[in-house]
């Protein structure tokens, strides 16, 4: 792949043939939920950087009340009316001034059911590099990238299990220069990285 190529179509292409699998065995917090799940959407915004694309990041600020300090992708709770895909190119505009212009969508990834009760759609995306992100200080603390290459290794990960609400719970978690991806991120990553292989994008990342 030239310098000037876009990565866009091996994703898509990788994403398609990765959808086609059964996967039977993906991560899930479904067991652990009590109650109804609200539907969600994220924004995995992949960077076009052939050879070296990164997915941005955010941290949470320390004093929200819900999940404070924690790594997250962009994204929050669908509006009436809303699909998952303009929930999260919403969300990444207000947490980020990430424009939705910019996002060249690629498709909806698998459901993840989080244990507060949260069923989360990955919307992935690829977007140009150097986008001039501005934190919404009420909802973001800090944002970052972090390497493709990194986060779809398995390598990366250490497993953890904890007892949570009467039972094992396994997790995952990496740490990217001093920032802490666990729980429901890691396991969307881990998710993710099932679906678009590193061997599938060996021309690309």
């Amino acid at each position: 792949m030239s310098p000037s190529a876009s990565i866009f179509d091996a994703l898509s292409l990788a994403f398609t043939e990765g959808h086609a699998r059964d996967i039977p065995d993906l991560m899930t917090d479904a067991q652990f939920a009590t109650e109804g799940a609200t539907p969600a959407a994220v924004l995995v915004a992949i960077t076009d950087v052939p050879h070296d694309p990164q997915i941005i990041l955010t941290q949470r600020p320390r004093a929200m009340r819900d999940h404070p300090g924690q790594v997250a992708f962009p994204g929050g709770k669908l509006d009436p009316g809303e699909d998952a895909v303009t929930a999260a190119l919403r969300e990444a505009e207000e947490e980020l001034a990430l424009p939705r212009s910019a996002v060249r969508v690629i498709g909806t990834s698998d459901l993840y059911h989080t244990g507060t009760g949260f069923l989360v759609a990955p919307v992935v995306g690829v977007v140009p590099p150097g986008l001039p992100l501005t934190p919404n200080p009420e909802e973001v603390e800090a944002w970052f990238e972090a390497p493709l290459a990194t986060l779809f290794d398995p390598a990366s990960w250490t497993a953890h299990e904890v007892l949570w609400r009467g039972a094992n719970r396994r997790y995952l978690e990496l740490d990217w220069q001093g920032f802490r991806i666990w729980g429901v991120t890691a396991a969307i990553i881990a998710n993710l990285s099932r679906r678009i292989t590193l061997e599938a994008l060996r021309d690309a990342v």
